[in-house]
């Protein structure tokens, strides 16, 4: 029975390596969007260069003779963001063709493209977490998928609440406060313990649980 089955070591993924043709064109790319240079290896013909999406724990690699897959086969790589329409503009303003948000009519309508019938336009119309999605490519047509999530689904996440970036934290004090704020106008009284309010909140709001009301 898998419930005997002790936990086995942590394996956290690290790095995905994507396939294109020109290193420093995709360089170029990336560095435009705000990632992070962890690593730019030029010795002997060998190129590697690795950069990281602000507040990820994975990167991403691509050089010379690193992989065998065809530049711009790469699809359907997930970038987890807390607001779609705010992504959005960012990458705009970095002059990125970024597509028109989109939530899907039918399940799976997130790998099919733009046109198709079982993806419609605009967000999630009750702004459900995992439903809001948009996508642009690099110069090569490697594709990235920008999904919405603002509350993680339940076992999704460790019972500690972790957030990678300034931003995200922000996001999530402020949705800490509204819902506070709706609890002090059900209970008529200001809550001197609002941190321990706030703190209970924002590790349900991750772990997926039930939010205190």
């Amino acid at each position: 029975m898998t419930a005997d089955i002790p936990r086995g070591v942590d394996m956290k993924l690290e790095v995905v390596v994507i396939p294109v043709s020109d290193v420093a064109r995709a360089r170029a790319f990336y560095e435009q969007l705000g990632w992070r240079v962890d690593a730019n290896v030029d010795a002997s013909g060998f190129q590697l260069v690795q950069l990281t999406p602000p507040g990820s724990g994975c990167s991403i690699q691509f050089g010379t003779d690193v992989t065998s897959a065809a530049p711009g086969s790469a699809q359907g790589l997930y970038l987890v963001v807390s607001d779609i329409e705010s992504a959005r503009r960012d990458l705009l303003a970095r002059g990125v063709e970024v597509g028109d948000a989109f939530h899907e009519g039918s399940i799976g309508g997130r790998f099919h493209g733009p046109g198709s019938a079982d993806r419609l336009a605009g967000v999630s119309p009750d702004g459900r977490s995992y439903g809001s999605f948009a996508t642009f490519s690099d110069p090569d047509g490697n594709g990235w998928l920008l999904q919405e999530i603002t509350t993680r689904l339940p076992n999704r996440v460790e019972s500690s609440a972790f957030y990678p970036s300034v931003r995200e934290l922000a996001d999530a004090l402020r949705r800490a406060e509204s819902a506070h704020g709706q609890h002090e106008k059900r209970t008529g009284e200001a809550d001197p313990n609002w941190p321990e309010w706030y703190a209970a909140y924002m590790l349900a709001e991750q772990a997926g649980t039930e939010l205190p009301v």
